[in-house]
């Protein structure tokens, strides 16, 4: 059996110890969620596991043939290379030999009468079949479609930011390691690509250790969670749901410990009070020991319940109404004829594929950009914060208490009770004594924690929210869901995260591409399923239509005139859709590699099978007829 330990690791950044005396190990076809709060160095453990980082102390032991691939949050990819060229970077014969075939492939397409291209053609396709080849571009062509990635021959250096972390995933699926590391797999996919994903990362072999915020997939992966904190790992057998059970019960007994603890150190400190003159050894025992009872409380993150109803800005009825709003980019239609009133207390969740529309709609709202003809009315009352993919304006200098005191060093909850700055980034999971650190030394996720609860801080009535959860930890996310449960104004999120969407909106709008917006009340799970449901319905309702023509084949005996008509020419009507398929087949097998082109194809060729099927069917249905 092939496990991976690691010994007692340490590992500082700057004056930041990260974790230390970090022990754990991985066996084979174990599937771990990392978990953590962002800073905690979920992404630097994996680095180091991968040996793209290094360590102070510690030892990692592995077997020395024992494999890792990883996908890292950021990865970094050869812009000079195409897209199928960047998933076949490991030197390796197959590789090289597809690489060659593509590349004559292309230039076949450009200049299809040129002899020597042909036969460098012909050649590398003997290599191909010899070395079976064909299994490898078929495998990564099929990623590549299922991620969203269509035109294979595309320059990396062309692709957005989202399509790259694709493809670096795509790239990380290629080839099947010991242990699979990934790092916010789920960022920059929607639905279907997660499922997909999720249903991959179940049935393989190897181990896999991953990050990621989307609790649903989480729950449905992983067969054992590491929690990273305090700089060290807990362990936890099962998925998510067992993890959250367990974690209960862990804090359950440290609260009990905490309280014991907390009286003792009451004690002591009445006894430190009235002084102690004489230092016998006894005394100085006690002191010692009030010593370390402080460092303890202290360390340890102490949240208080908040009321996070905060009083805020006052939101009237009339929040939002879009009439008749169109909106296009580059013959790219965003918004069609679209209307929609937005009430006060209304949790809408903004889905559907990427390049839709999705945060055009946010930005629309937020005055960032303005519709090609009709009209969107915001409030006299209304008081926007928006939460988006952009990066962070911040003074890296400036220290974390003077950032958010820029907005209010107090805000008062509708009871009326007054929260400070500080009792919010305790809260929100910075620690009193982290509290004057420059933000420079915080890592990017911290940095969007505090910038949301800078947002927070300035009391809005509407929160706009742009793909929260591909910045936050699970724990972050937890805190600003309690806070939207207790939220009196409007949300309005677009994100892919089901868990998240399941627990905050209430309406959902689906972008269904081509300015079509489908509105649906209800869960975004419910959503999928009733998906799902009329799916099948529609494909049952089909059958049944099969089912009752054959019946009708059965119990009718004798032919119409019109059925008469049809037995005459049915035979050519056959001929001549195969006829039509032939040339299709002619025409996929010369369109080499332009994905689109034989994608298009392959549709015609499906509606001609299926037309032919029927010709076939209606054919046997007839000749019964003319028989009897």
């Amino acid at each position: 059996m092939k496990i991976l330990s690691v010994n007692e690791l340490k590992k500082t950044v700057g004056e930041k110890t990260l974790f230390q005396q970090l022990t754990f190990s991985i066996a084979e076809k174990e599937r771990i969620g990392l978990i953590g709060i962002n800073g905690t160095g979920k992404s630097t453990l994996i680095r180091i596991l991968a040996e793209k980082d290094d360590y102070d102390e510690g030892s990692i032991v592995k077997p020395n043939d024992y494999t890792i691939g990883i996908l890292e949050q950021h990865p970094q990819l050869n812009n000079e290379l195409t897209v199928l060229e960047q998933l076949l970077t490991a030197d390796t014969e197959i590789n090289r030999v597809i690489k060659r075939y593509e590349k004559s492939l292309v230039e076949l397409n450009q200049d299809p009468n040129n002899d020597a291209i042909q036969q460098r053609y012909f050649n590398y396709q003997k290599q191909m079949d010899e070395l079976a080849a064909w299994d490898i571009i078929s495998k990564a062509k099929m990623i590549l479609s299922k991620l969203g990635i269509n035109n294979f021959h595309e320059k990396i250096a062309h692709l957005s930011g989202g399509q790259k972390k694709r493809v670096a995933l795509a790239e990380t699926l290629m080839t099947e390691v010991d242990l699979l590391l990934l790092d916010e797999p789920t960022n920059h996919l929607d639905y279907e690509m997660i499922e997909w994903l999720q249903d991959e990362l179940m049935k393989y072999p190897k181990s896999i250790l991953f990050i990621t915020h989307d609790r649903y997939f989480l729950d449905a992966v992983a067969n054992q969670i590491f929690e990273l904190a305090n700089g060290t790992i807990y362990a936890y057998k099962g998925n998510y749901e067992s993890y959250l059970e367990a974690k209960a019960s862990r804090d359950e007994e440290t609260l009990r410990k905490r309280d014991k603890l907390e009286n003792l150190y009451r004690r002591e400190l009445a006894w430190m009070k009235r002084g102690a003159k004489a230092r016998s050894t006894k005394q100085k025992a006690r002191i010692d020991r009030f010593e370390i009872l402080d460092e303890e409380l202290s360390n340890k993150i102490h949240r208080e319940k908040l009321d996070m109803d905060f009083s805020g800005s006052r939101l009237g009825k009339d929040v939002f109404e879009i009439k008749n709003a169109v909106k296009s980019f580059k013959n790219k239609k965003i918004l069609m004829n679209f209307d929609l009133l937005i009430k006060q207390g209304d949790r809408i969740g903004i889905v559907g594929q990427n390049g839709s529309g999705k945060s055009t709609l946010l930005n629309l709202l937020a005055g960032k950009l303005t519709l090609d003809s009709g009209e969107i009315k915001v409030g006299q009352t209304v008081k926007i914060a928006y939460y988006t993919q952009e990066s962070i304006d911040m003074d890296l200098n400036k220290r974390m208490i003077e950032y958010l005191k820029e907005t209010k060093e107090m805000i008062a909850t509708s009871s009326g009770q007054l929260i400070s700055a500080a009792q919010m980034l305790e809260r929100f999971l910075f620690p009193m004594h982290t509290h004057g650190t420059p933000i420079r030394k915080l890592s990017g996720g911290e940095r969007r924690r505090l910038y949301l609860l800078k947002l927070l801080m300035e009391e809005p009535n509407v929160l706009l929210l742009d793909e929260p959860t591909n910045d936050l930890d699970t724990e972050t996310l937890t805190i600003l869901e309690d806070f939207i449960s207790q939220f009196s104004g409007v949300v309005i999120t677009v994100s892919h995260d089901r868990y998240f969407l399941d627990k905050v909106c209430e309406t959902l709008l689906v972008f269904k591409g081509n300015g079509v917006i489908e509105k649906y009340i209800g869960s975004f799970s419910d959503y999928l399923q009733s998906a799902k449901d009329n799916q099948q319905f529609k494909e049952q309702t089909q059958r049944t239509g099969k089912d009752q023509f054959v019946q009708e084949r059965v119990t009718k005996k004798k032919m119409s005139y019109m059925e008469k008509r049809e037995w005459e020419t049915i035979d050519s009507d056959i001929a001549k859709v195969e006829e039509k398929l032939a040339a299709i087949q002619d025409e996929m097998t010369s369109t080499g590699s332009d994905f689109s082109k034989l994608q298009k194809l392959m549709e015609e060729e499906q509606q001609l099978n299926e037309q032919l099927e029927q010709l076939i069917e209606r054919w046997s249905y007839l000749s019964e007829l003319a028989e009897s």
